[in-house]
């Protein structure tokens, strides 16, 4: 399943609406992405949300 093991943001459910508003059920993934991120001096292989990777980023660079 998409999880992102960082923040733990997973698919949420809604509707997706027509141009006459009928209601659909529909699925919104999170942007996961598989990075190495290092832990500890060791690298780490992690499935992080597009946010969390951007939220890395700036901390560490």
């Amino acid at each position: 399943m998409a999880v992102c093991q960082n923040c733990g943001k997973k698919p949420m459910f809604g509707n997706q609406r027509s141009f006459s508003m009928r209601a659909t059920r529909r699925k919104f993934l999170p942007n996961i992405q598989r990075v190495t991120v290092m832990e500890k001096g060791e690298p780490v292989r992690k499935y992080l949300c597009a946010k969390c990777i951007k939220t890395l980023a700036k901390v560490s660079g």
